[in-house]
């Protein structure tokens, strides 16, 4: 399968894009195969590009002064990965990036996708949508973080990522929700007996 034919059946389908645009988007898309513990993005360096995820999982985790990890957000198949405060204001990371599985990734620069909006606004529209929907997810689970026992964040948590525990480490998944490893194994076993 070429490039042009994995973009527009893999992240784009549904769309229709003239010859022109085909090759507009190839030209503006790379396709990356990173093995896991690699790391796609360390804090502090520049941000320029956001990635689509084919296969995989990734991670973004800010460490805190203190030395302590917290993970912000997992990125399975279909869905898109930056640090988008870097990446948005052409500022530095704040956030790592990590494969926590083997990856292919589709990367876009900032770049590449003004032009892409330029010339197809079909495409603008598209990854609104995205961060609409990525927006509105973000806000979900501040009020969680908020408002929800650890309970029932980590039930939130496994309908949002459905089969993702056996490929996560369990440090991982209590970073995410905010809860230590101790905890999450106690949740977990209250579910089973529950």
């Amino acid at each position: 399968m070429t490039l042009e034919t994995e973009l527009i059946t893999t992240i784009f389908n549904g769309l229709s894009f003239t010859l022109e645009e085909r090759k507009l988007l190839t030209r503006s898309f790379e396709k990356l195969h990173l093995p896991k513990h690699s790391l796609l993005l360390k804090a502090g360096e520049a941000v320029y590009e956001q990635y689509y995820v084919a296969e995989g999982c990734l991670r973004t985790y800010y460490i805190a002064p203190d030395g302590k990890e917290h993970t912000v957000q997992f990125a399975i198949t279909d869905w898109w990965i930056s640090d988008y405060t870097a990446f948005f204001n052409s500022s530095n990371a704040l956030m790592h990036i990590e494969c926590i599985q083997d990856a292919t990734l589709y990367k876009i620069s900032k770049n590449d996708m003004e032009q892409l909006y330029h010339h197809m606004p079909k495409l603008e529209s598209y990854f609104r949508k995205k961060m609409e929907r990525a927006f509105a997810s973000f806000q979900k689970r501040i009020i969680a973080n908020l408002s929800q026992t650890a309970s029932e964040r980590y039930l939130n948590f496994i309908n949002t990522y459905p089969n993702i525990e056996q490929n996560v480490k369990n440090y991982h998944i209590a970073s995410y929700l905010g809860i230590t490893t101790q905890s999450l194994s106690r949740i977990r076993k209250e579910l089973v007996q529950g």
